[in-house]
């Protein structure tokens, strides 16, 4: 490595505590300030411990893919992890890594998908024929209930939505890391009322967790089906999985798949609620392609679907951050990186950044269109490189289904703040009801 280059610059921040007031009063000025003020890779310090900010696309495909074997998930992820999903793939690092997700693979192969499309679909019209015209509707809590009975009907075969032990618990999980909070910075031993409700909350979710798949133990194998439920079962009576990796790959799906997914849709409604403009052109493509209720076969063919939810993932990216470590010293835009240091990649400040978006603030969604002249990580709402997010697709026919069953029976407005307040937890959350206001099509087909 270079002796001339240079540990990245950054704000100086105050005994003990570094920068951890600025962050947790607002971590997206935070991160803008650090971008525009100091560079695309620059330093902080929270705690005692040194960190890096990485917004640069260039620099961020390098720690994603290019140089990967460099960077693991980090200390201060799994510490702040270890408890829910310490065991999931979603923390471990290495072999338990690249095992889990070999073997959790299958559950998401393009075949496999394309037969969860009915029941998204089903439970997408349940959502909806709740609905009536004139209706005001909280969108994130509607999206939550469909998201999670989705996650169960399609990867674990049960309802999930009878028990209240798995909102609960993510409620909980999401309010012990809120990053606007000062105590999120705070040791989980540390028996705050915060961390007591947590590790309640989390006990119930596990215990769930492990009688569903006692239960699914006690059915004979050829009678279980092979949704990842039963997968992770089988993998477990052969000794390729323990019980404890079992449950926290539950449990991450559990959380992560219902979560992120419900709130790409609520910010998608959010942006469309705001452009009627955009809901005409979707309504109008649905129509055109969908022969009645939307099937497998029609998903490809929602381009311009696609596009308005790439750019409300843009604009609003239910994962604000990931965390990386570097494993050795590494260079990154001519910045010295030494082993150890928390490097932080907030898809929030890249995905705004104007020196890749033009009007980034507005939601224009021709921007998906065609070829783009923009560096591939530029926009990056689902990781990249090997451990890219393994529920992409399913995540993506999931939101374009939703999509598709609300827009051929309603119109819709929005009633609530246009510009919510948003609370970085461990996703990117409103912080305030986002509601619409429902208008039944004179068209709709049946």
């Amino acid at each position: 490595m270079s002796s001339e280059v240079s540990y990245p610059p950054g704000p100086r921040g105050l005994p003990v505590i570094g920068n951890t007031v600025d962050l947790s009063r607002d971590i997206f000025a935070f991160f803008e300030e650090l971008r525009d003020e100091y560079s695309r890779v620059a330093s902080y310090q929270v705690f005692g411990t040194d960190a890096c900010m990485v917004a640069h696309p260039d620099a961020i495909q390098q720690v994603l893919l290019d140089d990967h074997e460099a960077y693991e998930k980090g200390e201060v992820l799994t510490r702040n992890l270890a408890d829910a999903m310490g065991e999931g793939l979603f923390v471990t690092d290495g072999d338990q890594w690249q095992d889990q997700r070999t073997q959790v693979q299958p559950a998401f192969y393009r075949n496999r998908l394309n037969t969860y499309v009915p029941e998204m679909r089903a439970t997408a019209e349940e959502t909806v024929e709740k609905w009536r015209d004139g209706a005001v509707v909280d969108v994130n809590e509607r999206m939550a209930e469909t998201t999670m009975d989705v996650l169960g009907r399609t990867l674990f075969g049960v309802d999930v939505t009878e028990n209240p032990v798995v909102s609960e618990a993510s409620d909980a999980i999401l309010t012990r890391f809120d990053t606007s909070r000062f105590w999120s910075f705070l040791p989980d031993s540390l028996p705050t009322p915060t961390n007591r409700r947590y590790r309640r909350k989390l006990d119930a979710l596990q215990t769930f967790v492990d009688e569903l798949a006692q239960q699914r133990r006690e059915q004979q194998p050829e009678n279980r089906g092979d949704d990842l439920l039963s997968i992770l079962v089988g993998f477990v009576e052969a000794s390729d999985l323990t019980q404890e990796e079992l449950r926290d790959n539950m449990v991450t799906f559990l959380f992560a798949g219902h979560e992120t997914t419900a709130l790409g849709l609520t910010y998608t409604l959010l942006c469309l609620a705001q452009h009627p403009d955009e809901q005409a052109k979707l309504q109008t493509e649905v129509d055109a392609v969908c022969d009645g209720a939307v099937t497998a076969e029609d998903l490809p063919e929602l381009e311009r679907t696609e596009h308005v939810i790439d750019e409300a993932l843009r604009l609003y990216p239910p994962v604000y951050m990931f965390f990386r470590e570097a494993t050795r010293d590494v260079e990154l835009q001519g910045y010295k990186i030494p082993a150890g240091t928390t490097l932080v990649l907030p898809q929030w400040a890249v995905h705004r950044d104007p020196a890749w978006w033009d009007d980034p603030e507005a939601f224009r969604p021709d921007r998906f269109v065609g070829d783009v002249d923009r560096p591939e990580y530029a926009y990056f709402p689902f990781g990249g490189g090997p451990r890219h997010c393994i529920g992409m697709r399913f995540a993506r026919m999931e939101m374009k289904t939703v999509l598709a069953t609300i827009l051929r029976e309603y119109t819709f407005n929005l009633v609530s703040d246009p510009d919510p307040d948003l609370i970085a937890s461990t996703n990117l959350k409103p912080d305030e009801p986002i509601e619409i206001k429902l208008h039944e099509r004179d068209d709709a087909e049946g």
